[in-house]
């Protein structure tokens, strides 16, 4: 699944328990009739994608649903949810928004072997 919106906001990255786990948190809004504020979270090793990312930087980003089942001490089952990121990139609105063209790949810039010197044109220029 993805999220398509405006970085609304990065956190710092927290540091749990004495095995390390580390997780970051950003805030992305919707850009629909009613925006929504959506939170998602990068744990471990994810959490550096966001290091190259800007509050209002337009942003798409690829999560997992997660949930889990806890029983409290009183016996009662109780469920919460997570989304969590995996990646984040750009979004091609933010491409198109910046007025620049979209670049050709790598493979364009190559120069041509495939040219017959014998062949030559005519134009006058």
């Amino acid at each position: 699944m993805e999220i398509e919106g405006k970085v609304k906001l990065i956190g710092e990255t927290q540091t749990f328990g004495s095995n390390g786990f580390r997780k970051r948190e950003v805030v992305v809004t919707t850009d629909e009739q009613y925006p929504q504020h959506i939170m998602v979270e990068f744990v471990q090793d994810k959490c550096d994608l966001l290091n190259s990312y800007k509050v209002g930087q337009d942003v798409k980003v690829s999560i997992n649903l997660r949930g889990r089942e806890w029983t409290n001490p009183q016996g009662e089952v109780k469920y919460f949810n997570s989304i969590q990121g995996w990646r984040i990139e750009g979004s091609a609105q933010a491409a198109s928004a910046s007025g620049m063209p979209p670049v050709a790949p790598m493979e364009a810039f190559d120069p041509a072997d495939d040219l017959n010197e014998e062949d030559h044109d005519d134009l006058p220029f």
